[in-house]
């Protein structure tokens, strides 16, 4: 039977942070908008920064639907599975906002993360949560995890600093449905 938690406490906080993979879930306000799902993974990415606040740090991608929805309205949900031990699903329902590279709060969030490289990085996306609820997980499959890809770290670090500047400009500027993505270079 699912259940509301009314913070991540120690025991909730161990999942979260043993999970190899999550999803994260977003949504424009025009009913004509896509809905987006897209999955997280690499280690050192994800940190609880307190009972109802968590932080994800957020590489260059081929797309930027999860920025531009936040920008336009907030609304985000994390998914956990448990893909081995005992069947387990929680989400994390809240608001949030992309921190972008080069602020003071950026400076300030960065060392919760494990994950060293630095080069790519476009945001750490902070959730407010407002609703954290665990299910069952009884038809998510049991799955062993051989390892982390590094495609995108050699992909990251085959390009310079000035390709990302370009790269968001041209491909991460909008999303799908035209809201504004990841914010100009400064």
């Amino acid at each position: 039977m699912g259940k509301i938690h009314e913070t991540i406490g120690p025991r909730l906080e161990r999942f979260l942070l043993d999970q190899p993979v999550f999803f994260v879930g977003t949504a424009p306000l025009d009913s004509r908008g896509h809905v987006n799902v897209s999955p997280k993974g690499m280690g050192g990415t994800f940190a609880v920064l307190g009972e109802r606040r968590v932080a994800y740090l957020d590489y260059t991608g081929s797309g930027t639907e999860t920025i531009a929805h936040l920008r336009e309205n907030g609304r985000i949900v994390l998914m956990f599975c448990a893909f081995e031990g005992p069947p387990n699903i929680v989400r994390l329902h809240g608001r949030g906002r992309a921190v972008p590279p080069g602020t003071p709060e950026f400076d300030e969030l960065r060392p919760h993360f494990p994950k060293e490289r630095t080069l790519g990085q476009r945001s750490i996306v902070v959730v407010e949560v407002q609703r954290i609820a665990d299910s069952c997980g009884f038809s998510v499959p049991l799955m062993d995890l051989r390892e982390d890809r590094d495609l995108l770290d050699r992909h990251h670090e085959r390009n310079g600093p000035e390709y990302f500047d370009d790269y968001w400009l041209e491909r991460n500027a909008t999303s799908i449905d035209g809201l504004p993505g990841v914010p100009p270079p400064r």
